[in-house]
């Protein structure tokens, strides 16, 4: 009874708030080779301290040192992870409808978006269909700037029409990027940063890996129709979502953008 009554609402609160850290960072590392570095330097951490326990001087003093410089190494080895998740803190807005919560999951607001998500997915299946690539970037609270400016500035309405006319065979904007900022397409033909991770599979093209460089470096998310096989894609934080048809892909951008 006296432990109980030592615990303070904030222990409470600083336990909650340590899961959860720990929890988004397992979100950011899982199914990349950092999980097994991660899980390498827990362990080593965890024989440091039974070292410490047991006094065994030297090599606690060698694991020590480790632990001393580890930090570094940490900053090396998850660069791509520290970037996401200082991004994600970065990006926010308190004051805004995709603030700090909305990013944490805690706080859904209630009630629909402005974004026609029906016209792109509509467009985006007559596309596979026709066998028409198409990259289509939908912004979410990151700046585009940096690349909307290799490409057209324009301010159009989405429409289905529009998005399919803009990525027409013969068409002079159908090269590169669509950039989709609220409800317009705000830029045509821009050239997006392509990754360098090499567990993308082969039969991904340019346009894959572009939609993967973008959404390793923003919060935004792309949709890419794949010229060779009329497949639909869904990229987002860097990695393909999977969906089973159209109306799971449009419940997964509802989620993502609201």
């Amino acid at each position: 009874m006296e432990i109980l009554e030592s615990i303070r609402i904030f222990d409470v609160i600083d336990v909650i708030l340590v899961a959860t850290l720990l929890y988004y960072v397992y979100k950011l590392v899982k199914g990349t080779v950092a999980i097994n570095i991660f899980i390498g330097i827990v362990v080593i951490y965890l024989i440091w301290q039974l070292t410490e326990w047991l006094q065994m001087e030297m090599l606690s003093i060698i694991l020590g040192q480790f632990i001393g410089v580890g930090m570094f190494a940490l900053i090396v080895v998850f660069q791509q992870e520290i970037r996401k998740f200082l991004l994600l803190i970065g990006s926010t807005n308190l004051a805004s409808r995709t603030g700090f919560l909305k990013n944490f999951q805690f706080l859904k607001k209630e009630g629909g978006i402005d974004l026609d998500i029906n016209a792109i997915i509509q467009a985006c299946e007559n596309m596979g269909e026709t066998r028409t690539g198409a990259l289509i970037v939908i912004r979410r609270t990151t700046s585009l700037d940096f690349v909307k400016s290799t490409g057209d500035a324009m301010k159009i309405e989405v429409n289905r029409p529009i998005i399919e006319s803009v990525f027409y065979k013969n068409s002079t904007l159908h090269d590169g990027a669509m950039i989709i900022e609220d409800n317009f397409i705000t830029a045509t033909r821009v050239i997006l940063p392509v990754t360098n991770e090499r567990k993308i599979p082969l039969r991904f093209g340019l346009r894959h890996r572009a939609a993967v460089g973008i959404t390793e470096k923003t919060d935004a998310v792309a949709i890419v129709v794949s010229e060779e096989t009329g497949t639909i894609s869904y990229v987002k934080d860097g990695d393909f979502e999977l969906f089973q048809t159209p109306d799971d892909l449009r419940t997964i951008l509802l989620d993502d953008l609201t």
